[in-house]
């Protein structure tokens, strides 16, 4: 799936499941709560923080999964609710990260270690 035709699936899903989009500020509510559990399972995942039971660690994998894409049906929304095409945005982004970080990043030795 395109990033287009996820903004379009997404925009019919409110249309028919969905009933209506939520207002802007509260889907931005939204998109920080699940932002938030996406941080919350890195930090026990990949961070210094442990689980509370060991059944949770071990859903923990398929759940941050659930949870990225969580963000990302959010995202998607505000982004069809306000008019930008997120294709369009992401290759803007792109071009502007690749004239302004080229040799930045290139020359940072903290990104040539391995050993992080």
């Amino acid at each position: 799936m395109t990033i287009s035709e996820a903004q379009e699936t997404v925009d019919q899903w409110i249309k028919t499941v969905g009933v209506r989009y939520y207002g802007e500020l509260t889907n931005t509510a939204i998109l920080m709560e699940e932002t938030g559990e996406v941080a919350r399972l890195m930090a026990r995942l990949y961070g210094e923080q442990s689980f509370k039971r060991p059944e949770d660690e071990a859903r923990a994998p398929e759940q941050l999964a659930e949870e990225m894409a969580d963000v990302l049906f959010v995202l998607i929304c505000l982004a069809n609710q306000t008019g930008v095409d997120l294709t369009d945005a992401l290759q803007r982004s792109l071009e502007k990260k690749t004239g302004r970080d080229r040799e930045r990043h290139r020359n940072n030795p903290k990104l040539r270690s391995e050993d992080r």
